[in-house]
Parts: structure tokens; C-alpha cells; sequence
């Protein structure tokens, strides 16, 4: 498709749309959280894997080894991101866990300070206190019983922090390695390694690889399409096409997104508390990807 048969904006509602169906359908499954994070990071690997052989099949001998290196500890933190994640929604609302794992721009502006010597503006910093806000009212309100949803929202949203982390980890690294790293071959190893590292984990853990229902090989296959290919790919490609800014801040939707879609899909109404913290966070995190841009 040519970039002038596609709207970016359409591109890029498309891609928010796509990538809010992500937590929906985690919840749907009956599979082990790193089971189904495991087959949606092997199916993606099968779609880019022959893409990036067809279009440079050389590219991968010329990477110098400490980027390949570098690339697979990025392929490590996206798999624990995932991991984290997809068990958070196990155990907390829809909307607290997709809020708290979008909080990773909060991590990213902290660890480009901190590792990559970029300048933290007043308007990044109050970002990210207004957010810090945020979830310590979405914590406290469950901490005293406020009406979270799930069987331990506290604990469900310490997972979907760490997968803000891991996240922000896996966008720090690719900002630095995609300075001299192809886009097919990077991803591409980024996704076998975190495909091997979930692979280890669940046959560690005892659970089975293959041994699932059609209903479930069904749902694998939508997490990949869906929020994978039509998500986060379709994303990339809308970057090139719009203000960094824009497509930041349009991410902000999949939380709104995924909330609505577990309120009439799953009959999930989060708690007064988690409303409250969401909104705040999601304000933090908006006025951090601004600040962040306007000075990138």
C-alpha cells in the first residue's frame, strides 16, 4: 500500500483502536499469562523473521556482535514486560493495569536523564510528579479497600509497573540501536530472543506449550494480528508519517479503550479510586510525552 492510499490519522485511530483490544483479549484467554504472551511474540517473530531475510538477507551478518548483544538484552526486557503485564490483568482492572503499563514515557524521560544525559525540562518533571500522584491514589484507595477489581489489585498493579519499566527499557534501548540497527533484522531478534525467553519460562513453570483448545489458538492469533501487527506495527509506520507528539499523546486512548471495552464486554466497572488515579496518570503521562517532544 502507498503512503497516499492511507490517511496517517485514519492509520493512527486504527492503531489505537487495535492496540486497546490487547488487555480484552489477555482476559479472554484461559491460557497461563506467559503462555499467550509467549505465542503473540512467536507469531509476530514469523511475520517479520521472513520479511527481514527477503528484503536484506545480509543485513544480519553485517551487525557488529555488541549490537546483536544489545538487541537481545532488549528481546529479555520486552519478554518480562509482556510476562509482567499479561499476569497483572489476572489479578487487577483492565483499566488500572493497561493505565499503569502506559505510564512507561514516565520511565523513558527518567532513564534518557539518567543514561542518556538528555535535559529533563520543568514541564517533563512536573509530568511525572502529577503521574507519581496518580498512582499513589490508585494504590492507597486499594490498599484501604477502596473497591479495586481483581483478587489483588495491589499486587496486579506492581506487575503492570514493572511492565511500564520493562517497556520503557525496550524503547530506550531501540532509540539507541536503531540509530545504526535495520529495522526488520532489529526486531527481528528482539522478538526470537524474548520468544526463547518466555518459551524458557513456561516450560519452567510446568505449563503446557501446545496443548490448548482451538478457542485459545484462536485468541493467540488475534493478540498477534490485532494489537501486534495492526497496533504497534501500524504505529511505526504512522511515525513517519505524523508528529511524534501526536502519535505519544494518541496513545493515551488505549487505556480510555481498553476500559470501555471491559465495561461492555466484560461488565468490569472499576473503583472510584482507580478512576481517579487513571485520569491523573494519564494526565502525567500527557503532559511528560509533550514536554519530552517539544525538546526532541
Amino acid at each position: 500500500m502507498s503512503d497516499s492510499e492511507l490517511d496517517p490519522r485514519i492509520a493512527l485511530v486504527v492503531a489505537v483502536l487495535a492496540v486497546s483490544t490487547s488487555a480484552i483479549l489477555v482476559r479472554a484467554s484461559d491460557a497461563p499469562a506467559s503462555v499467550a504472551a509467549l505465542h503473540r511474540v512467536v507469531a509476530t517473530t514469523l511475520v517479520v523473521a521472513p520479511l527481514a531475510l527477503g528484503h536484506d538477507p545480509g543485513a544480519f551478518t553485517r551487525l557488529a556482535p555488541r549490537d546483536v548483544v544489545a538487541a537481545a538484552a532488549t528481546g529479555v526486557a520486552l519478554a518480562v514486560h509482556f510476562a509482567t503485564w499479561f499476569e497483572s490483568l489476572a489479578w487487577t482492572s483492565v483499566a488500572a493495569s493497561v493505565t499503569l503499563v502506559q505510564s512507561q514515557p514516565l520511565f523513558v524521560a527518567l532513564g534518557a536523564w539518567a543514561l542518556l544525559d538528555e535535559r529533563v525540562t520543568r514541564g517533563t518533571t512536573a509530568g511525572i510528579l502529577v503521574a507519581v500522584v496518580g498512582i499513589v491514589v490508585m494504590s492507597l484507595g486499594e490498599l484501604l479497600g477502596g473497591g479495586g477489581v481483581g483478587p489483588n489489585p495491589l499486587y496486579g498493579n506492581a506487575l503492570a509497573l514493572v511492565g511500564g519499566v520493562m517497556a520503557a527499557a525496550y524503547v530506550l534501548a531501540g532509540r539507541s540501536l536503531r540509530q545504526r540497527f535495520p529495522l526488520l533484522p532489529y526486531v527481528t531478534i528482539v522478538y526470537a530472543v524474548a520468544g526463547v525467553c518466555l518459551l524458557v519460562f513456561v516450560v519452567g513453570s510446568g505449563h503446557p506449550v501446545l496443548d490448548y483448545p482451538p478457542r485459545e489458538w484462536l485468541l493467540f492469533f488475534l493478540m498477534a494480528v490485532g494489537p501486534g501487527l495492526f497496533g504497534h506495527t501500524v504505529l511505526n509506520w504512522a511515525l513517519g508519517h505524523l508528529d511524534s507528539s501526536l502519535v505519544s499523546v494518541s496513545l493515551l486512548g488505549e487505556p480510555v479503550g481498553s476500559a470501555l471495552l471491559a465495561l461492555f464486554l466484560l461488565a468490569e466497572v472499576p473503583g472510584s479510586w482507580t478512576l481517579a488515579g487513571g485520569v491523573v496518570v494519564l494526565a502525567g503521562i500527557g503532559v511528560t510525552a509533550r514536554s519530552r517532544n517539544a525538546v526532541s
